[in-house]
């Protein structure tokens, strides 16, 4: 009989759940994952069944932990754990964070402040792609279950970092974190006395001023008394006042005649008292410099504080006017500005969109104003504003993701051709007349197909030559023809002109320089047409005087005389460079320092060749082109003698005496 195989283990949840809890403890106490890595491929069972155990089992010990009021320490050491068990693959990528909420769900505030540290730590962790699709649902959930168990008042700190959380770990364009219907917080109620008769502003004043002032004084200081005193402010000025923040909380009220004639009406009277009673920036930073000297916090509050009797301490405060005159900015931009969800009807008439634009530079010019560094601060703001527009536009068209995914195929995609290939108009046949479209174009390109011979053509030649233009000038130079100053082609501005031209493009003696100073244009025509006169093959007879004979024979004179040394004289032909350079050979950069060669130039002549003769004579060239008339022997045998290089010295003074 056929021996049958053992079954294998079946799972049982119960032995798994304490096996998976023991070694929890054991990794808990080593802080390291290998019990778990062991365990969990002992344990009988599938993959999902054995990754449900383990979190069961880590929730289990978190629970124990936390109702035993064990350190924070413990249970952030299981969730770096849970951390490391997702990154190995025994259990499900939820499970940090469903252990994250049940411990911030049961702590109180002072340790979640501590748990949520670690939370901002890894928040590099909760972005990486094994994390971020199972956790964020639930790091957003967690967030605002903290938020709302917080004091925005009292817990300022904690909820602004549960903010900036958010938003390092969720995308700009994240649906969740987008007001995307540009909806209000019309629960942000401003709170004020809107009952007159209790109010006690405006009642036995000099009594205040006299009995309550004195406490005041003596809590401030002695410096700050006069400016708190400085305002009048009565009952009326504080209702108008504290009634702004219900426009501000809910701009939408502005598109209302009525609602917009009472917001024109508070809005004046309130920015005539900021322009009326400006605050004094001497003051200001002195109570600035007292406040570092003394080491004390500014302190912030997220709500307004209405009680009329801070309304003539708030009106003296810099800040609470900054606070003030940037809520109004931030309104103006908001009723100015074309948002996607605003209803058709919240329209502003040519009378509301010249005001508003009249007070904006009001508010400008008071924030500017305002101590200390207005001007500076009011810069800043109109420059943030700015760039708010570009937000709005973003989010009017639908806030699109700013990653532009990667495409699939990465192959080339083949350019079609959107022009005719040559092969479709090019001709065919004998003839090969080509075809342009136009039957006048076609007509004009098949006159000479080749389009550099018909560039070389001599009926494309417009500019004369020397010869010809000069013809007619040259013969009236003559003295035999006896032609009389006034009749000469050079006194002509028409000619001149153009025989200018000409010259300049095809004479060189245009480009020379003279010491011969001319007081005319026709004067120095004259002397060109002398010279040329002599060079150009005559028209009819060379044109010679009793003066050029002896200027000729002189030249022979010179030449028959030229002593060695004034041949050494002459510049370097191009024929000597090559003899001395194959002499020179490898020895050519001994002699380039002495010949003022930069090490840039003598690496570039390494570089563009390894023959050593063709350095030699790049060397040679270089310093012909550098030194120019002065590229002389004599010039280049006193650098080969300063180099050591005495034999090529002499070498090179007996070829120049041989060719003499």
């Amino acid at each position: 009989a056929e021996k049958m195989s053992p079954t294998p283990p079946l799972f049982s949840l119960p032995e798994a759940r304490t096996r998976f809890t023991k070694s929890t403890r054991e990794a808990l106490n080593i802080k390291n994952i290998k019990p778990l890595l062991s365990t969990f491929s002992q344990v009988p069972g599938s993959e999902n069944e054995k990754k449900c155990t383990l979190d069961q089992a880590f929730r289990g010990v978190v629970e124990e932990e936390i109702i035993n009021h064990s350190s924070c320490e413990n249970v952030l050491a299981i969730i770096s754990l849970a951390i490391g068990g997702v990154t190995e693959g025994i259990c499900t990528a939820s499970t940090p964070f469903v252990l994250l909420g049940d411990v911030l769900d049961c702590l109180p505030l002072d340790q979640c402040d501590t748990i949520f540290t670690f939370v901002e730590k890894n928040v590099a962790t909760w972005k990486s792609n094994t994390f971020y699709s199972a956790g964020k649902n639930y790091l957003l959930r967690m967030c605002n279950d903290l938020l709302r168990r917080l004091s925005k008042s009292q817990n300022t700190v904690f909820c602004g970092r549960i903010q900036l959380f958010l938003a390092r770990l969720f995308p700009l364009s994240e649906k969740s974190g987008l007001n995307l219907q540009s909806q209000f917080n019309l629960e942000n109620v401003t709170v004020f006395n809107t009952n007159e008769q209790e109010s006690t502003l405006g009642q036995k004043h000099t009594e205040d001023r006299e009995e309550g002032m004195d406490v005041e004084e003596g809590e401030m200081g002695d410096e700050e008394a006069p400016t708190t005193c400085s305002i009048p402010i009565d009952y009326n000025l504080y209702r108008k006042f504290w009634s702004l923040q219900d426009y501000f909380r809910n701009p939408v009220q502005c598109y209302e005649k009525i609602s917009w004639k009472t917001f024109l009406k508070y809005s004046e009277e309130v920015l005539a008292v900021f322009k009326s009673y400006k605050l004094d920036d001497t003051q200001a930073s002195r109570k600035k410099m007292e406040e570092l000297k003394t080491g004390g916090e500014h302190v912030y509050f997220a709500k307004f504080l209405t009680s009329e009797k801070l309304m003539d301490l708030q009106l003296s405060d810099s800040n609470f006017r900054r606070h003030i005159l940037l809520q109004y900015l931030i309104l103006f931009q908001y009723l100015k500005g074309q948002v996607k969800f605003k209803s058709s009807n919240y329209v502003l008439t040519d009378e509301q969109s010249l005001w508003i634009e009249d007070t904006t530079k009001s508010v400008y010019q008071l924030l500017s104003e305002n101590p200390p560094d207005g001007e500076r601060f009011s810069k800043m703001v109109e420059h943030i504003l700015n760039t708010e527009e570009n937000w709005n536009s973003w989010k009017n068209e639908g806030c699109p993701s700013f990653v532009k995914e990667r495409t699939s195929d990465t192959k080339p995609t083949r350019i079609i051709r959107k022009r005719t290939a040559p092969e479709d108009f090019l001709g065919k046949g004998p003839n090969k007349k080509i075809l342009m479209g136009n039957e006048e174009l076609t007509r004009l390109w098949n006159l000479c197909p080749d389009n550099m011979e018909a560039c070389k053509s001599e009926t494309r030649e417009y500019m004369p030559t020397l010869e010809e233009f000069f013809e007619e000038a040259i013969e009236q130079a003559d003295p035999e023809n006896m032609v009389e100053n006034e009749y000469k082609a050079v006194n002509n501005s028409n000619y001149g002109w153009r025989a200018l031209r000409l010259l300049a493009r095809r004479s060189p003696h245009f480009f020379q320089p003279t010491n011969q100073q001319f007081k005319s244009l026709p004067e120095y025509l004259e002397n060109m047409v002398i010279k040329l006169a002599k060079e150009l093959p005559p028209p009819s007879e060379e044109i010679k005087t009793g003066e050029d004979e002896d200027e000729e024979d002189n030249d022979a004179l010179l030449k028959e005389n030229e002593s060695p040394d004034v041949r050494r004289d002459k510049p370097v032909t191009g024929e000597q460079i090559e003899v001395f350079a194959n002499k020179l050979g490898e020895r050519w950069k001994i002699l380039a320092p002495y010949l003022e060669m930069k090490d840039s130039e003598i690496r570039q002549i390494e570089c563009d060749s390894e023959d050593m003769k063709m350095r030699a004579k790049q060397l040679l060239v270089a310093w012909q082109d550098q030194e120019g008339v002065h590229a002389t022997p004599e010039n280049l045998i006193n650098a080969l003698n300063k180099s050591g290089l005495s034999d090529l010295a002499e070498s090179l003074t007996n070829d120049n005496e041989t060719n003499s």
